[in-house]
């Protein structure tokens, strides 16, 4: 649609004028600014050079931020549901909040051009209510006035003002259809915020909302606030030109390591270029969002591209999650145990329970098809819950035919700890079960703590106090914290099979064993080491102290 022309004399007239009022044409579900008069910019103390530029990126910027969201969605009611404007909210001009009231009705230029009138009133300075009854809250404002109806759909997000999901996918869809027709290439970009419920859990919440909200702006900033969306938690959206994405995104990246000054949290991003226009949006940010993923454990900001590679996995991770119940009730996910030896006698001492997914469709599938899926979309608790249940089957069959019952352990994940009381939710089955305790050991990573050392420490005391035994297990297979071992009391070290692997490579790795037991030993500390094939790893295991071998005889 093309852009409507007042003439010289007109634009003179109406931007001379003292009256508070702006002219919007509406394009493609946006409100296109044409004209703000003297008085609007005297009213909301702006600068016709600046003013243009901020309808364009961010025009709630000075809206209090309880208010955008509400403020936003009339606006696009306005623009694309022909519903009159009259709302209330709050503004901030010269560093104090305003109660501005806005009323907007339509004309037509001509019978294709759209235009609306936005008139503004200030009534008066905002004064919160002192006796916390709620008057300042955010249902006082931000809404639409009385008589006019409510029954309409939410397109904006209450915490950051941005576009929600709904009204991102709305209003992206003419702008990307734009870029490419102008010979320009669109592209999607999906963020996650890592660590954001570590920051609520210590910051607490109103401040883990103060840093989305500033998030919120640093993308609108960038990219401007219609092209921008909280799809919710701590997962954004973008549409942008695909041209100086990189520096774009690097920026955003140094701009959010400023405003965290207390989380040391990083931001990752997952970009798709857009390159085939028949493609609906939504499946874009599936596809951007698949590889932001990618790159989960990631420390440092970083982003990745998609590719056409990534559809394959894409469609085998659909299959694991839709298919995860089936199997778990079919059982086609069958759980096999690895012996593991005392290193004094080499007799079994325990077992370690491991899942493998035999499927019908897809065949023989090995943990690392399914696991980093289930964890991804937190339904890893399911699994593990359900082998623990196996595990309880097989020591009761064991215990009625007399034979010998050996302890069997169990991996857990991080996200199991979040989906439930897992403490809770062993005692319960193993209790029920009739099954001694003692003949569970719960095995976490060290990349299971993490962060979150006080709250794993926590839950290890908890299993420990009621008679279960907690495993460190791959220990030594990233980056170890010597601090976990200082604060967290583990039952065993399990060391990462890596150190077998590299034992013919030279000296190092059994320079490193050696050390790493003798640690262990001075701490009271049960070993394990992963990984032994041979007769002489055992050997050497056993004189330098380690206390079982784990492997393949």
């Amino acid at each position: 649609m093309e852009k409507n022309q007042y003439s010289t004399a007109e634009m003179a007239l109406m931007e001379q004028s003292s009256i508070p009022f702006t002219v919007f044409q509406f394009i493609d579900n946006r409100t296109v600014p044409l004209v703000f008069s003297k008085g609007f910019l005297k009213l909301f103390d702006l600068k016709c050079d600046d003013v243009r530029s901020l309808m364009d990126f961010d025009m709630f910027r000075d809206v209090h931020p309880d208010d955008k969201a509400g403020a936003a969605n009339a606006a696009f009611r306005f623009a694309a549901e022909n519903e009159p404007c009259n709302i209330v909210y709050r503004a901030n001009i010269k560093g104090e909040y305003w109660i501005i009231h806005a009323r907007g009705e339509y004309i037509y230029s001509d019978p294709d051009v759209r235009l609306g009138i936005v008139w503004f009133a200030n009534e008066g300075r905002y004064v919160p209510d002192p006796s916390g009854n709620g008057s300042d809250s955010a249902q006082t404002f931000s809404k639409v006035i009385p008589g006019e109806t409510l029954n309409y759909k939410n397109y904006y997000d209450r915490l950051t003002g941005l576009p929600n999901m709904t009204g991102f996918l709305e209003l992206a869809e003419p702008v990307r259809k734009s870029m490419a027709a102008n010979g320009n290439q669109p592209a999607i970009v999906f963020f996650n915020i890592n660590g954001m419920k570590f920051y609520n859990r210590n910051y607490g919440f109103n401040k883990g909302d103060h840093l989305l909200r500033q998030f919120a702006q640093v993308l609108a900033t960038h990219f401007g606030s219609n092209n921008c969306s909280r799809f919710g938690m701590d997962i954004f959206s973008v549409l942008t030109d695909s041209a100086g994405i990189e520096a774009k995104l690097n920026d955003i990246f140094l701009e959010f390591s400023q405003i965290d000054k207390l989380g040391n949290m990083s931001v990752r991003a997952g970009i798709v270029i857009d390159n085939e226009p028949e493609r609906e949006l939504s499946s874009l940010c599936d596809y951007a969002k698949y590889a932001c993923d990618v790159n989960r454990g990631a420390f440092l900001s970083c982003f990745k591209y998609f590719d056409e590679s990534m559809l394959a996995n894409m469609e085998k991770r659909r299959y694991i999650i839709d298919n995860l119940d089936r199997a778990l009730r079919e059982k086609w996910i069958k759980v096999y145990y690895q012996p593991i030896v005392r290193t004094a006698n080499g007799r079994v001492s325990d077992e370690e329970a491991l899942a493998r997914w035999i499927d019908p469709v897809k065949g023989y599938m090995v943990p690392s098809d399914f696991i980093p899926t289930l964890e991804s979309v937190k339904l890893i608790y399911k699994l593990d819950l359900y082998v623990v249940e196996e595990v309880l089957r097989k020591i009761k069959i064991q215990a009625e035919k007399g034979l010998e019952v050996v302890p069997i352990s169990i991996n857990f994940s991080r996200t199991d700890f979040d989906a439930c009381d897992l403490v809770e939710e062993i005692r319960k089955r193993v209790d029920d079960a009739g099954v001694s305790r003692e003949k569970i050991t719960i095995e976490i990573t060290e990349s299971v703590v993490g962060s979150e050392l006080d709250f794993i420490k926590e839950q290890v005391e908890r299993f420990q106090n009621l008679g279960f035994k907690v495993w460190m297990d791959d220990f030594g297979s990233g980056y170890s914290s010597l601090d976990v071992l200082q604060s967290i009391r583990f039952d065993l070290i399990k060391f990462d099979m890596r150190f077998m692997q590299r034992f013919d490579d030279g000296d190092e790795s059994k320079i490193i064993l050696t050390e790493l037991m003798k640690m262990a030993i001075a701490l009271g500390v049960d070993t394990l080491t992963e990984g032994v094939e041979r007769q002489d790893q055992l050997e050497f295991l056993k004189e330098v102290g380690c206390t079982k071998a784990q492997g393949y005889y």
